[in-house]
């Protein structure tokens, strides 16, 4: 390990807002990130900034009319200009020692140290975060820089193969080549640093193409690279349209592989295009992708109710059910059914919902009105399926608005139990007994994250065998998964299993090449 790396790895440790002096710093980052709304954020294609057209409008989703700012929006044309500076720019890049590219994602990494509560203000204001929830993305972020950095050194090193006695050989993981990064919104920052940063840590160069929801926020993760002396054409940045930018990027011989986190049905859809090989390419895309879950608790009868009921509202109601690892199902058993719900309303009753900037709520907006009429919709779907006992309902006047929602008496096979809804509405099932809760929480097409909460060994250990999902907690919600410690990535349809926040993660982004000499 390099000296820069004396230090275990430590995860960063998140803001306590009860502390006067972190709230006080974060009030001041918010009236200063304020200062800076309206902006233009162009496009950055080869070292230059573009606005070769019409604008994107990014808006705070709490404050519906209040502009946060402006991205240039790309087309076809700038995302060809976008692969070919970025098609250049390999080539050099790619013969960058490791230990150069380390060392600019270790500068990255403390300025955004430095500036930890400006990116916390932006994430409340353009994604509707709350303050907690902006800063463990930011956090998540800073860890990200350190933990792959470190492996990316270990991954770029020859790698020892069995000895012969007649051959010195190694194999030596290289490059892809040129990355479309297509990220979602729900995680603006931390998604996209993520699978840009292991994409250049591994030597390849980049487009970025973020979501339209929250182009401003991507456009300060380039800024930092950038201040952090990325060479130019590493990192390319056109905002645009996934139909025509997307598609252009997913689909172009010149991207070698596609780092993509959003809904099941697009992330399908680019890989069944990236199986079709176009004229003049030469290899096999490659897919890294995170798509969507149907996430569920298991609460058993021999459990603590108080801790299921606590993390389930955690899982559910935290960043307004946006996330893919959010819980949407709680499967109780018969036994402790009645009591559970009781519970859980009571719980709900304290949440409060309002704009993500004032510390008091612990619940922000959807991120815009397409998201709150899909939500009110499922709504209305699980008034014929269950019964509401809390929320159903939502205010789109000022902002995206929807109460927390919980619904009972839900069939397993209902449709606000089979299909990902994204929001804060949660379908509770009730089981027969444990075999049941096991068989119900297995019967999605989706299998991203899961929990059990039981304090009976036997079906714990049943649980980590039987429960097919990519990360399964034990006794804890089904959210907040941690760099190095949970790595993350699901089966089935919640994508190709990536591991984000693992050893091996940057590995994805490289091909392995074996090298033997014949020595006598």
């Amino acid at each position: 390990m390099a000296t820069r790396f004396k230090k275990t790895f430590k995860n960063c440790e998140y803001r306590d807002y009860k502390k006067e002096e972190n709230k006080t710093r974060m009030l001041k980052a918010l009236e200063k990130v304020r200062g800076e709304f309206g902006k233009i954020y162009p496009m950055l294609i080869g070292g230059l900034a573009r606005m070769s057209g019409p604008s994107i409008y990014s808006y705070n989703p709490s404050k519906k009319e209040e502009l946060i700012g402006l991205a240039g929006k790309g087309d076809v044309n700038d995302a060809e200009d976008a692969l070919d500076a970025a098609t250049e720019a390999f080539e050099s890049w790619k013969r960058t020692p490791i230990e150069k590219r380390v060392d600019i994602m270790m500068k990255a990494k403390d300025l955004l140290i430095e500036r930890r509560d400006e990116f916390n203000a932006w994430c409340v204001f353009e994604s509707g975060q709350t303050w907690a929830e902006a800063d463990g993305e930011v956090a998540e972020t800073v860890d990200f820089f350190d933990f792959y950095s470190r492996h990316a050194e270990r991954l770029c090193r020859p790698q020892k193969v069995t000895a012969k006695a007649d051959e010195e050989g190694y194999v030596q993981n290289i490059p892809l080549g040129v990355g479309a990064i297509i990220p979602p919104w729900n995680y603006p920052f931390t998604i996209p640093a993520g699978l840009v940063m292991a994409s250049l840590l591994a030597g390849n160069t980049v487009v970025l193409k973020p979501a339209s929801d929250t182009p401003v926020i991507a456009a300060k993760l380039v800024e930092l690279l950038m201040e952090a002396g990325l060479p130019e054409g590493v990192v390319n940045f056109v905002p645009g349209s996934g139909l025509e930018v997307g598609n252009h990027l997913v689909n172009s011989p010149k991207t070698r592989y596609v780092g993509f986190t959003g809904s099941k049905e697009v992330g399908l859809e680019i890989y069944g295009n990236i199986a079709k090989p176009q004229e003049g390419q030469i290899w096999m895309k490659r897919l890294i992708a995170e798509m969507g879950g149907k996430n569920a608790h298991i609460v058993d009868s021999e459990t603590n109710l108080e801790l299921a009921v606590t993390h389930t509202i955690m899982a559910f109601a935290g960043r307004q059910g946006q996330k893919c690892s959010s819980c949407s199902r709680a499967i109780v058993d018969e036994k402790v059914y009645d009591e559970f719900i009781d519970r859980l309303i009571a719980e709900a009753e304290k949440l409060k919902v309002g704009p993500a900037e004032n510390f008091a709520n612990h619940m922000g907006p959807v991120i815009n009105q397409d998201a709150f009429n899909k939500v009110m919709r499922y709504i209305e779907i699980g008034r014929k399926e269950g019964t509401i006992v809390f929320g159903g309902s939502g205010d789109c006047s000022k902002g995206y608005f929807i109460k927390p929602t919980i619904i009972q008496d839900v069939a397993w096979n209902a449709r606000i139990a089979k299909e990902e809804i994204f929001g804060p509405v949660l379908a509770v099932i009730k089981a027969r007994d444990f075999d049941d809760a096991l068989r119900i929480a297995n019967s999605t097409e989706y299998g991203l994250t899961g929990a059990v909460f039981t304090e009976n060994e036997e079906k714990l250990r049943r649980a980590a065998e039987e429960y097919h999902t990519g990360n399964l907690y034990l006794n804890r919600k089904c959210t907040g998964a941690l760099v190095g410690v949970h790595p993350f990535g699901g089966f089935n349809h919640s994508g190709t299993d990536s591991k984000t926040g693992g050893p091996d993660y940057v590995g994805l982004f490289m091909q392995p090449k074996t090298i033997a000499r014949k020595v006598r």
